[in-house]
């Protein structure tokens, strides 16, 4: 029961983490990755479908994407949803490629996503402690019903703060790397 309890609340301590990676690959550091095109949409023969499914990205230098369609017919279209994405860039198509220049980052743009890197961070340790919280909350109704022992309830909720104290590093971790990578010049 307490391993069940621990194991329910590492799984989704896990996913939190995974999920705030997720959201900091987005942010834009002014180095050129192909995951930044990855949640841009296009309209690939009346289905919207994921960017990547649609055109190889890839980055030719520090500052520039390469998006090759699959089909030569879909440029002006991968072209537009580029556009029209809140990535605010401007694709240059040269026949069938499309290149993608990354303006650099002036220090006001990289002080405001480094304070959106700080709330995503704090969205996931919020969302790390209220696992905690849940867990607890399962271990004391055990212990009410008389399943769990007052040491063995100790026992968990010591545990649970273990794997929320160890997650939380991770966050931090995380945020403190993507906040090194948007300093960069």
């Amino acid at each position: 029961m307490l391993n069940e309890i621990r194991k329910d609340a590492e799984e989704r301590m896990q996913k939190s983490v995974a999920a705030l990676k997720n959201e900091l690959s987005k942010i834009r550091t002014g180095r050129a990755h192909p995951s930044l095109l990855e949640h841009v949409t296009v309209d690939y023969y009346g289905t919207e479908v994921p960017l990547n499914q649609a055109a190889n990205i890839n980055s030719e230098d520090a500052r520039t994407l390469s998006v090759v369609p699959f089909d030569k017919s879909m440029v002006q279209k991968i072209e537009k949803a580029i556009m029209t994405s809140d990535l605010g860039l401007n694709p240059a198509t040269s026949g069938a490629n499309i290149r993608v220049p990354l303006p650099a980052l002036n220090e006001e743009r990289r002080a405001e996503l480094a304070k959106v890197v700080h709330s995503e961070g704090e969205n996931a340790k919020i969302a790390i402690r209220n696992i905690r919280r849940d867990a607890n909350h399962q271990l004391k109704e055990y212990e009410k019903e008389k399943e769990l022992t007052e040491d063995d309830l100790r026992r968990g909720e010591g545990q649970v703060q273990e794997l929320t104290d160890k997650y939380v590093a991770q966050v931090d971790e995380a945020v403190a790397a993507k906040e090194r990578e948007l300093m960069e010049i």
